[in-house]
């Protein structure tokens, strides 16, 4: 076996007190982009979501901020905001009618007076850390968590910034089922599958078993091939336009991914796993490079919708759940990571190294 190949212990994919300590010291402690900034693009917009087991709640106050606290009333723990995305003047907990404002702040207790003894400016739902860059809102589940989002992404951020995903248009979101984050993510990381898997897909458009990799700390570039590369073939490179032959994947540690296509769409991938090891949801965001305004742009971007859609759910997904199921089977005891796949390589070694930090 060489030695530019990765072996890695199927008990990496089915332990159950790894999968716990791993969502306990990765997904729990550091900066994850929860929202797309334009998912909140007005005062008094939010988003709520339960992520990794816990209530959050996104806001973006009159000054422009924006915040995430726990979703849960101070008075008896009670969802002060439904799952969903909106916009509102307030929040009010539907048990007791306990008022919130953007900021966090417990504006109105209801009956105050034959309530009791209260200190309202201490009673603010609880704050998670959160930060606004690149496009994306930030956010550490673990409340008193401290992240500078600037080292986070480090020179990562001027690849995102090159996206300019807060100029870009929300055409369609979804949450799509999926099987356990490892078995899911990695097939974000490669395009070794891309002829076998995705002929009907996005193989069409893509070369197989073709790639760039770059690195940013824990996060990383990927660069695919178009099937439009022959067209440069006798053409001076100072002629080339070489946007338009290739696909930019922008991977964002531990569960984003951004993918950002040629004919002015682009497909935003937050894989979040599940209360067990065998499950996660993907919020899959469909974005357009301008506001649709004809019909043939709708159906452009109706056409890739559907597209990627299918490549996910009936492709990758599919054959992901397939792979879940045999985990226990005893065909492998490792999986193995070829040196044309040092995408997912690099992952798993940022997984295993905040793990051991955290040790």
């Amino acid at each position: 076996m060489r030695a530019n190949t990765m072996r890695q212990d199927i008990d990496a994919y089915r332990d159950p007190v790894r999968y716990a300590h791993e969502m306990e010291h990765i997904f729990k402690r550091l900066p994850l982009a929860l929202a797309l900034s334009i998912e909140l693009a007005e005062p008094q917009t939010y988003r709520a979501m339960t992520v990794i087991g816990m209530p959050v709640l996104i806001t973006r106050g009159m000054d422009g901020v924006a915040r995430a606290f726990i979703n849960a009333c101070r008075h008896r723990g009670a969802p002060v905001c439904a799952p969903g995305s909106g916009k509102t003047k307030q929040f009010v907990c539907p048990y007791h009618t306990w008022v919130y404002d953007h900021t966090g702040a417990l504006t109105a207790v209801y009956d105050e007076a034959k309530f009791g003894d209260l200190d309202k400016a201490s009673l603010g739902l609880t704050e998670l850390p959160c930060a606004e860059k690149s496009g994306f809102i930030w956010v550490a589940l673990t409340p008193g968590a401290r992240f500078d989002i600037d080292d986070w992404l480090g020179d990562f951020a001027d690849e995102l910034d090159t996206i300019e995903l807060e100029n870009w248009y929300l055409f369609e979101q979804r949450d799509l089922p999926g099987p356990g984050w490892k078995v899911c993510w990695d097939g974000y990381l490669e395009a070794y599958h891309h002829n076998s898997l995705h002929g009907r897909t996005v193989g069409k458009y893509t070369i197989g078993n073709l790639m760039l990799h770059d690195t940013y700390g824990p996060h990383q570039r990927i660069v695919f091939g178009r099937r439009s590369l022959r067209e440069l073939n006798g053409v001076a490179e100072v002629d080339w336009q070489p946007d338009e032959h290739i696909r930019l994947i922008h991977s964002i540690f531990p569960n984003s991914s951004v993918s950002a296509v040629l004919n002015g769409s682009c497909l935003v991938s937050q894989v979040f796993p599940g209360p067990t090891l065998e499950t996660t949801i993907t919020r899959q965001s469909v974005l357009t490079a301008k506001k649709l305004e004809t019909a043939e742009e709708i159906v452009a971007a109706e056409l890739f919708s559907a597209t990627v859609l299918q490549a996910v759910v009936e492709e990758d997904y599919n054959m992901g759940f397939k792979i879940q199921a045999g985990l226990a089977s005893g065909g492998n005891d490792a999986f193995l990571y070829g040196r044309n796949e040092p995408a997912v390589q690099h992952y798993h070694r940022q997984v295993a190294k905040f793990v051991a930090a955290s040790d």
